[in-house]
């Protein structure tokens, strides 16, 4: 079980401290009855990106790069986790889904290698091309005069 000042581990080289955490209790939205009116159970993490000292430069600009709706204009990572009943729960899986996103970006992006159409794949498409047109002559209207 993780201990409230534990760092979040990321991989053998990246932990996040907590301290460039910030981590709120809010009430849940949504169903849940006097549990969800009564206590605040879901949790908000708010994680800075863009001025974190823990990550590497160019994982924070993959995070930033990302097009997460999760980050906003100024670089800040925002996590609600609200589907479990206990604060404990909902703290542990927003740190989770923090870890994750994370994790994905630390995998370099292969660099895509510019590929050109084969003679078949050209034949095939200029053959499909044809029997379109083919079909739409069919269609057409047939005029009087012209027979």
């Amino acid at each position: 079980m993780r201990k409230m000042s534990d760092d979040v581990i990321i991989s053998d080289e990246i932990t996040i401290p907590l301290a460039e955490l910030e981590l709120s209790a809010v009430r849940a939205q949504g169903a849940g009855g006097q549990n969800v009116n009564k206590v605040a159970s879901a949790i908000h993490l708010r994680f800075d990106i863009t001025n974190s000292m823990s990550l590497p430069a160019h994982i924070r600009d993959r995070l930033l790069a990302l097009g997460d709706r999760r980050v906003t204009a100024d670089g800040i990572l925002i996590i609600k986790a609200q589907e479990h009943r206990t604060q404990e729960r909902n703290r542990r899986a927003a740190l989770d889904r923090l870890r994750e996103l994370i994790q994905s970006t630390l995998v370099e992006p292969k660099p895509r290698k510019k590929t050109k159409p084969s003679k078949r794949a050209k034949a095939q498409r200029i053959e499909g091309k044809r029997r379109r047109g083919e079909l739409k002559k069919i269609r057409r209207r047939v005029d009087d005069d012209n027979q």
